[in-house]
């Protein structure tokens, strides 16, 4: 079954990266199958090949066939009359509260299944999910107070139908090599549609819910107000996220040291909480003698019941048709075959869902329970399970004839003690310390060994996915695994047993309160440490196929002779540290200035590379206004671009000014890359700009700040600051022409940076007599800026505009494009063409873009 659906994923695979007509596979599926049963007696082997080639078909015609399905039902046509920046009436049910999504001091967060949208022109009845931000304005200085006198945010639930008058936008991924394909990610959980709008213009008409949603809906929050009963808020937002996962309140800065210290998995419902209360609840059930089958079905029973609890998320239902399969193999005599019961859940998830293939959340946990079953349980049997074994009926002489001879010599060995120790404590007192001690020596083993196996293969997926090596996730898992299965049968104890008696419920509840905080300390312990925050570039494809050649060899010699084991072992944990130590070599033309806009929508962030392959990225982008936005534009947009091009460190950061669509990203962008420098103008003394300033120093970086008439060299370029000037003063607040002007030259060719600077400010670098080959734009093509006065001093060649697509400022605006299109200016955008990099030789300029 492993096998099986191995070939399945290559199917689709191939599915996905290749076309061709759907009949054309179908008839190979059908000779495959034919030949393959032909072949079956007198050639079984070439009848094994050829029947995975079948399955290879069948993951093809599976992905081409949802693919087609997809396509015909997504109401992307019908809603595109609704997204051209009108206001639009939605009505429909809410099938995701504002409580699944962060909490926020002015705004809700929900998904509609709409049923009916109305425009001033149009009006349809269109069923698609929509996922609304409604918004309640304050002014900046309301934000800085605890709740600014604001009444309460409206309660919305599951089932409520409701009409809100919104704005509503297709989603757009960000057009950058290594960007998250977030479009893919909303159509996964049915979403077509953006929307936000006024908090005031919404409307409860009723509640509508179906019975199945109510069911759900209500146990949730009986759930959820039985945990903040039993634990204090704290404790209570941690279980609310590793019990249910409702993750809206935890906070951000912990969230992160789950992240770092490689434990995150903890924090959020996923297959490890169904095994732990799995095992807790067979375990008992087998303890009250109640039969394997009777045990497995139940088991069964309430680990789906669990899933349809948490909201039937993909990672814990895989995990719970992991645990059916597994359970049933076992009553089956195959308990020994555990890839087998991976293989067949995995083929089964592919063949329903053949895009699951392509969800990081699938990948990572086929992986873990294949390294688990695959390499951990053998290594098990051979190393710790014998010893195991020896502890059962240890007063039993009869039983050591069953057993190895080392075994029967451990056993002998461990009465010897107890007969020793029985001289100073009751034996029977020494009989169980010592097999509770040994008991424990070989259960930590144990997790030494699956955490560190663990470990060694996420490293690929780690940095592929996250860009991130959890160093210490060895020793962090060591510690909070352990908890968590304290945790998760103690939390579940107390739950249960707070529906008859809150005083039953005080020791369970007290237990699970205890390894909520122990795993809290050492997460956020774990997470401080420096060395936690290892970032990786995307690996090299050779670093890549080292790492999976290996696992496979791995997997292949488990069970095979020690020194083989220990060989593929080696090669293991080698690959892994190669992973790390040995990163992609940076994708950099050598001997040109490259400058690179990067697609960050509606913000700005430009990457420049000397001749001498030095670095500097001028702003980071980040969200518009006084927007108190989760997304953080450093992190999920600016930094994934820089790591596909295989880098790991900057040389230079440039803070242009103080907008947060200039250096909202800023402190992710140093914390990832650990610049050498950070240059700024002058910049107002506001908490934002400090804070950032702050933690500059704290990571070690030099700032140095910049006015007009300073020039100097960098690596192989000349750079000119033309503005700010001298005798500029800043004001209370941020100003557009605060904005840091460079000129950076190489050669007969070079760019200038402008910022955001505005009119009066382009009138003194228009002075300055610039000279740019190549011109980014001021301010996204707004009207305040690309003066002629501008134009006409730099005398640029190609315009490089970073600017959102379908902006409400409408920028670029047609106005700035008529004035470079007038001077035969060849202009690029990243609205339209994603990502632009020009490469200047020295002589020439040569444009290259990302898109056709």
């Amino acid at each position: 079954m492993f096998s099986l659906a191995l070939a399945l994923g290559a199917g689709i695979l191939f599915a996905h990266s290749l076309w061709r007509p759907p009949l054309w596979i179908a008839i190979a599926a059908v000779a495959f199958t034919l030949s393959a049963a032909v072949l079956a007696a007198p050639r079984p082997r070439m009848a094994w090949l050829i029947a995975h080639l079948s399955v290879i078909a069948l993951g093809w015609l599976a992905y081409a066939g949802q693919a087609e399905l997809a396509a015909a039902t997504l109401p992307l046509a019908k809603l595109t009359p609704f997204t051209d920046g009108q206001p639009v009436t939605a009505t429909g049910l809410v099938v995701r509260e504002p409580g699944a999504f962060a909490a926020s001091k002015d705004h809700i967060q929900f998904d509609l299944e709409s049923e009916e949208l109305s425009s001033v022109n149009v009006r349809r009845r269109i069923d698609a999910g929509l996922r609304l931000s409604l918004y309640r304005r304050y002014s900046e200085a309301e934000y800085d107070t605890e709740d600014g006198g604001r009444p309460a945010l409206p309660t919305l639930h599951y089932g409520d139908r409701i009409r809100a008058t919104v704005k509503l936008r297709l989603p757009k991924n960000f057009r950058n090599p290594g960007s998250l394909d977030y479009v893919a990610y909303l159509h996964r959980q049915g979403i077509s549609a953006l929307g936000s709008g006024k908090l005031e213009s919404l409307e409860i008409l009723s509640n509508e819910t179906d019975r199945l949603g109510r069911w759900q809906n209500d146990a949730r929050h009986a759930v959820i107000a039985h945990i903040h009963e039993l634990w204090p808020a704290d404790q209570a937002e941690l279980m609310d996220a590793m019990l249910i996962g409702e993750r809206a309140f935890i906070d951000r800065e912990l969230s992160t040291d789950f992240q770092r210290s490689g434990t995150y998995h903890v924090l959020v419902v996923s297959g490890m909480n169904v095994g732990i209360l799995a095992l807790a609840v067979f375990w008992l059930l087998r303890r009250l003698r109640v039969s394997d089958w009777l045990a497995s079905l139940v088991t069964i029973a309430l680990a789906s019941g669990y899933a349809f609890l948490c909201d039937g998320g993909a990672p814990i239902v895989r995990a719970t048709l992991m645990l059916a399969i597994y359970l049933f193999a076992r009553l089956l005599y195959r308990g020994r075959s555990p890839l087998n019961s991976v293989g067949a859940a995995g083929f089964i998830i592919l063949l329903v869902d053949p895009t699951s293939l392509f969800e990081t959340s699938f990948i990572l946990t086929f992986l873990c329970v294949l390294v688990i079953g695959g390499i951990g349980a053998p290594l098990l049997e051979r190393t710790s399970d014998p010893w195991r074994s020896g502890l059962l009926h240890f007063q039993s002489t009869m039983y050591d004839l069953a057993l190895p001879p080392r075994v029967v010599q451990f056993r002998l060995d461990l009465r010897m003690i107890v007969a020793r120790l029985g001289q100073l404590c009751p034996e029977p007192l020494a009989r169980v310390v010592l097999l509770k001690t040994t008991s424990l020596a070989l259960a930590a083993w144990e997790i030494l060994l699956i955490s560190a196996l663990m470990q060694i293969a996420l490293v690929l997926p780690m940095a592929l996915y996250f860009h991130r090596a959890t160093l210490t996730a060895l020793p962090a898992n060591m510690l909070v695994v352990p908890l968590t299965e304290i945790l998760m049968p103690a939390a579940v104890a107390a739950l249960g047993l707070s529906c008859f008696s809150k005083t039953l419920a005080a020791i369970p509840a007290a237990i699970a309160g205890w390894s909520i905080d122990a795993i809290t300390g050492t997460v956020r312990i774990a997470g401080s440490l420096r060395v936690a925050d290892l970032r990786l570039p995307t690996p090299s494809l050779l670093a890549a196929a080292f790492a999976i050649a290996a696992l496979a060899v791995t997997l292949v010699s488990v069970r095979r002779a020690k020194r083989i084991v220990l060989v593929a072992l080696v090669l293991l944990g080698t690959s892994a540290v190669y992973l790390v130590v040995h990163p992609a070599r940076p994708g950099i033309a050598p001997g040109s200035l490259e400058v690179t806009g990067i697609d960050v929508g509606q913000a700005d962030s430009t990457l420049l590379v000397s001749p001498e392959g030095k670095t500097l990225l001028v702003d980071a982008a980040g969200p518009l206004g006084f927007s108190r936005s989760e997304f953080d534009f450093g992190e999920n947009v600016v930094s994934p671009y820089l790591w596909s091009r295989g880098l790991s460190r900057l040389d230079v950061v440039v803070a242009s000014h103080g907008h947060s669509d200039h250096i909202g990203g800023m402190r992710s962008v140093i914390n990832n890359f650990r610049p050498r420098e950070l240059w700024v103008g002058p910049l107002p003394d506001l908490p934002s700009i400090q804070q950032l300033l702050a933690f500059a120093k704290e990571r070690d970086v030099t700032i140095r700040q910049f006015r007009a008439g300073d020039e100097f060299e960098w690596s192989g370029t000349h750079v000119r600051v033309l503005s700010p000037p001298r005798d500029y003063e800043v004001k209370e607040k941020v100003s557009n022409n605060d904005s840091l002007a460079l000129e950076v030259s190489y050669q007969q060719t070079s760019v200038l940076l402008e910022g955001d600077a505005e009119k009066k400010m382009e009138a003194i670098i228009a002075t300055e007599q610039p000279h740019a080959t190549l011109l980014k734009l001021a301010h996204n093509g707004s009207l305040t800026s690309t003066t002629e006065e501008l134009l006409d001093a730099a005398q640029p060649r190609y315009a490089l505009i970073s600017v959102g697509e379908h902006n409400t400022f409408h920028h670029p605006r047609p106005e700035i494009l008529q004035r470079l299109a007038a001077r035969h200016i060849a202009t690029y955008r990243t609205d339209t063409m994603g990502a632009v990099t020009f490469l200047l030789d020295g002589k020439s300029v040569t444009p290259l873009t990302t898109l056709p």
